[in-house]
Formats: structure tokens, C-alpha cells, sequence
């Protein structure tokens, strides 16, 4: 039925800040940026993964009223509206050093996981994101693993 997934919004406050962040700071590239006279088509994509996009789409008009904007970007401020993205690596200690130095703000430092290593930060206007070393085959999930998420365990 479907392909693949071509295309992804991360809600955003500034374009150009967002360009900034991604692309200077992260290492995306511009795929496209449009000028449509309503709105900003601004996508970006990782070199090695030019068909998988993120559109960095203002939290405003035309995609929705005045009003659900307001509440879409205060809620994003706040690092309400879930997980922007979750970027596979093959070093997550590497990454989060290079990053680290380049001044972002993690909200999770490298920890080891039942699924993998991974690290967690936000981008300047509150999107999750997250960054995974992923392990090879199936994962299994301890107890102790259910109980460290703050979950109950299995019943």
C-alpha cells in the first residue's frame, strides 16, 4: 500500500532559527525552501536520507486558526506536544559529546537501554529529540527496566 514515509512537521516558532539549529548545529540539509507567498515550505533532511524530510512548519496560519496556534505554541514551549524525532547513530557517546560542545542542552545524558544506548535533548523551541544507538535483534524488556520507566511491571 505505502512506500515509505517521505515527510514529517516539527512544529517550529522561527524558521530561520529552526535552519540555524538543524542545519548548523545538527547537520541537516536544506531540501527545500519556498517562498509560497501564505506560508514557508522549509524542508530539511539528513545527507545520507534525502527521501525522509522534516518540514520545519511555523505553529501558525494556514495550517491552522489564530487561535489553536497560540495553544500549539504554548504548548510547545513547554515540551508538551512528544517526541520531534529520533535520530539513529552508531556512536550515541560521540554524538552527544560533538553536540554537547556545540552548546546544546540535553534533558538526558547517554544511558544504556534494553534497546540501545541513547540521549535526549530539546531543540531551542521545545521538541523532544531523541538520539539512539540501536542493538542488534530482538529486545527484551526487564521488570526492572518497566520499574525504572515508573511503570507498574507486567500484571
Amino acid at each position: 500500500m505505502f512506500n515509505s514515509i517521505a515527510l514529517t512537521t516539527v512544529r517550529v516558532l522561527d524558521q530561520d532559527e529552526a535552519l540555524d539549529f538543524y542545519v548548523g548545529t545538527l547537520g541537516f540539509a536544506v531540501q527545500d525552501d519556498v517562498d509560497m507567498g501564505f506560508m514557508r515550505w522549509l524542508t530539511i533532511a539528513l545527507p545520507a536520507q534525502p527521501q525522509r524530510q522534516l518540514l520545519l512548519e511555523l505553529a501558525g496560519p494556514p495550517a491552522m486558526s489564530e487561535e489553536t496556534a497560540a495553544q500549539v505554541r504554548d504548548l510547545l514551549t513547554k515540551g508538551a506536544l512528544g517526541v520531534a524525532a529520533i535520530l539513529n547513530t552508531d556512536d550515541c557517546q560521540a554524538v552527544y559529546d560533538t553536540l554537547k560542545a556545540r552548546g546544546v542542552e540535553f534533558t538526558q545524558s547517554v544511558e544504556q537501554q534494553p534497546y540501545g544506548i541513547d540521549c535526549a535533548f530539546r531543540d531551542p523551541f521545545g521538541n523532544h529529540i531523541r538520539v539512539t544507538q540501536p542493538v542488534e535483534g530482538p529486545v527484551t524488556v526487564s521488570d526492572a527496566d518497566i520499574a525504572r520507566w515508573g511503570g507498574a511491571g507486567p500484571a
